[in-house]
């Protein structure tokens, strides 16, 4: 904290915010009907001024079902390793969602951020379903 004048500003700690391209993981319960539950990695679409404003971060969930690599609204973008077996990882753009990131606890995913190609690639699929 800092003293200017009358006013104390308060400096921000360096402490991780997520940003557009971040794979996260987070808590998607409660969930209701066919939404992802438990923790789950995230694909962030938003930037993270906007998640550092609002608290929220909006994207898409990822899963390693491999009943999606018939899904035309999932996105194949690499591997992942459970259990010390690899499993092909899927960017699901038919459930776009927004949570709250600090009340879930986000964490950056070990897989980082996803290269501009593939982004791009969610992007496109998920504008084929929104038409933006």
């Amino acid at each position: 904290m800092l003293k200017s004048g009358n006013c104390i500003v308060v400096k921000k700690s360096n402490a991780w915010l997520p940003d557009r391209q971040d794979i996260i993981w987070i808590d998607c319960n409660p969930q209701a009907g066919k939404e992802m539950r438990d923790v789950h990695s995230f694909l962030v679409l938003s930037p993270a001024i906007f998640n550092d404003k609002t608290s929220l971060v909006i994207g898409l969930p990822m899963t390693t079902a491999t009943y999606n690599a018939d899904n035309p609204f999932a996105v194949a973008v690499g591997k992942t390793s459970k259990r010390q077996v690899e499993h092909a990882s899927y960017v699901l753009c038919h459930q776009p969602k927004s949570f709250g990131w600090r009340m879930r606890r986000a964490k950056l995913h070990s897989l980082g951020t996803l290269s501009d190609a593939l982004f791009n690639q969610v992007c496109q699929r998920l504008n084929q379903i929104i038409q933006l």
